[in-house]
C-alpha cells in the first residue's frame, strides 16, 4: 500500500505520454478527434491512478462471489417470464479504494467507457510507466468477441449480420464518441451498425417497425441491439420491449441483467448476511461480500429515526437511480430533502468515501482529485480495469486534469 499511496499523492506520477494519447484519438479520423476534443476536454485524466495487487485480488474476490450469490437466487427480475440465454455485455463493478481495501458502491449493467478505456490503454502499452496495466491484451478483439458469443448463445450459428447500438438522443450523448468507435468496430468486422435513438422507434414506424417476426431498420433487419437506455425495465419504450419479450432480437445488456445484478436493492440483499445463509450462500462469499460491500439497507418508515440521527455515515440513492441523479451525502442533506427519501424508493448505504488522487494541473499546481475505480466484466470475468477522476460529488467529466485514468497495479 505504500508505494500506491506515495504515486498517488506525487502529482506527476506517471503522467499519460500526451503525444502518444492523441495520435491514438487522430488514428479513429480527424472528425472524430475534433469531436472529443471540442466536446470531451476533460475525458482522459493526466495521470494513472495506482492501486495494490490485494485491492485488485479482493475486487475480484467481490465479483466472483456476487456471481455465486446471484446463481443461487436468481435475483429480482425486471420481467421474471424471461430469463435469457444472454450473459449481458459491460458489467461495470464500481469500487471506492482506501488502506482497508476495495468497497463495491455499485453495480452496472450497461456501464460505459469501455471503448474509450481501450483506446486510453493501447496508447500507454509502449509508455515507461509505474506497475502494470490491468487489462486483457486485445481489448477490441476482446469486446467484439463479446458480442459474438452474445449472439451464439441466442441464435446458435446463424451469421449475426446486424447490430443497433440504442439510446436516448445518442448524438447529444457526451459519450457519443464512444457509439462511434463501436460502429467502427463492429463494421470493420463486417457486422452493419447502426446508432439508433429509442424515439425513432416510437415516432417513426416506417424507420424501425416489427413484422415477419422481427425488428426492422429500414428495410434491415436487426439482429442485436446493444443497449445503452438508462430506461433499465423498457417501460418508455414498449416496441423495444415487445420486441425484447417476443425474442425478435438479442437485447443485451437487457432488464432481466438489470434485475439480477444492478438494481440498488441487491445491494441490501447482499449485504445482508442472514439473508444469504438463509439462501445458502458458501460463509467464505459471505465474508468477502460482508468485507467488500458497504452495508446497505432499504429504507422504511421504520428506520426514519435511526437513519436521521446516522445520517452522516450514510449516502442515499434511489432503488432505480444511474449515474448518482437523485443521490445524496447524508451529511450534506436537509429535513426536507429527507423527508422526501423517506416517502420514496431508496436504498441507505454506509458511506465509503472515495479515494484520492493528487494531480499537478498546470497554473493550478496540485490539485487533489477524487477517484472511483470501474471493472469492466463479461460472464465473470475482469476484461479492464479502469478509473474515473473528479471533483464534487459526481463523476462529471468536467474537471481539468481528470476523466477517465489508467490503473496500474503496483507492489
Amino acid at each position: 500500500m505504500v508505494e500506491a499511496a506515495r504515486l498517488n499523492a506525487d502529482g506527476n506520477a506517471g503522467r499519460v505520454n500526451q503525444a502518444a494519447l492523441q495520435q491514438a484519438l487522430r488514428t479513429q479520423g480527424e472528425a472524430w478527434h475534433s469531436l472529443v476534443t471540442e466536446r470531451c476536454p476533460h475525458l482522459f485524466a493526466d495521470v494513472p491512478v495506482f492501486i495494490t495487487d490485494r485491492q485488485l485480488q479482493q475486487m475480484h474476490a467481490v465479483i466472483a462471489a456476487v456471481g455465486r450469490v446471484v446463481g443461487l437466487s436468481g435475483g429480482q427480475a425486471s420481467h421474471d417470464e424471461i430469463q435469457p440465454v444472454v450473459k449481458g455485455v459491460f458489467f461495470g463493478y464500481d469500487f471506492h479504494l482506501d488502506e482497508q481495501g476495495a468497497h463495491l458502491i455499485e453495480i452496472n449493467t450497461n456501464a460505459g467507457g469501455a471503448f474509450l478505456n481501450a483506446l486510453l490503454v493501447d496508447s500507454q502499452r509502449e509508455v515507461d510507466l509505474p506497475g502494470k496495466a490491468v487489462a486483457v491484451e486485445n481489448l477490441e478483439q476482446t469486446f467484439l468477441a463479446m458480442f459474438r458469443n452474445e449472439w451464439r448463445l441466442a441464435r446458435g450459428d446463424f451469421p449475426l449480420k446486424t447490430i443497433a447500438i440504442v439510446d436516448e438522443q445518442p448524438e447529444a450523448q457526451y459519450l457519443y464518441p464512444e457509439f462511434l468507435l463501436a460502429k467502427k468496430l463492429f463494421e470493420h468486422a463486417g457486422i452493419a451498425a447502426h446508432i439508433v435513438a429509442p424515439v425513432a422507434i416510437q415516432a417513426h414506424p416506417a424507420d424501425i417497425h416489427i413484422r415477419e417476426g422481427g425488428l426492422y431498420f429500414l428495410e434491415e433487419r436487426i439482429d442485436l441491439a446493444y443497449n445503452r437506455l438508462t430506461d433499465f425495465s423498457l417501460q418508455q419504450h414498449p416496441l423495444l420491449l415487445q420486441a425484447y419479450l417476443d425474442d425478435h432480437i438479442v437485447l443485451t445488456p437487457h432488464p432481466f441483467a438489470y434485475g439480477q445484478y444492478a438494481a440498488k436493492r441487491n445491494l441490501a440483499r447482499l449485504t445482508d448476511a442472514q439473508g444469504l445463509r438463509a439462501l445458502g450462500a458458501d460463509e467464505a462469499d459471505i465474508a468477502t461480500l460482508h468485507a467488500g460491500i458497504p452495508y446497505t439497507i432499504i429504507v422504511r418508515p421504520e428506520v426514519e429515526a435511526v437513519l436521521w440521527a446516522g445520517r452522516k455515515q450514510w449516502f442515499f440513492k434511489p432503488s432505480s437511480g444511474y449515474g448518482s441523479k437523485g443521490a445524496y451525502r447524508g451529511a450534506n442533506i436537509t429535513r426536507r430533502v429527507f423527508g422526501e427519501i423517506m416517502h420514496g424508493d431508496y436504498v441507505a448505504q454506509k458511506l465509503a468515501p472515495p479515494g484520492e488522487r493528487i494531480v499537478n494541473v498546470n497554473e493550478a499546481g496540485d490539485v487533489s482529485l477524487k477517484y472511483d475505480v470501474r471493472c469492466y466484466v463479461y460472464d465473470g470475468q475482469v476484461q479492464l480495469v479502469a478509473a474515473r477522476l473528479y471533483q464534487g460529488q459526481t463523476t462529471n467529466f468536467r474537471t481539468p486534469g481528470g476523466g477517465f485514468a489508467l490503473v496500474r497495479v503496483v507492489e
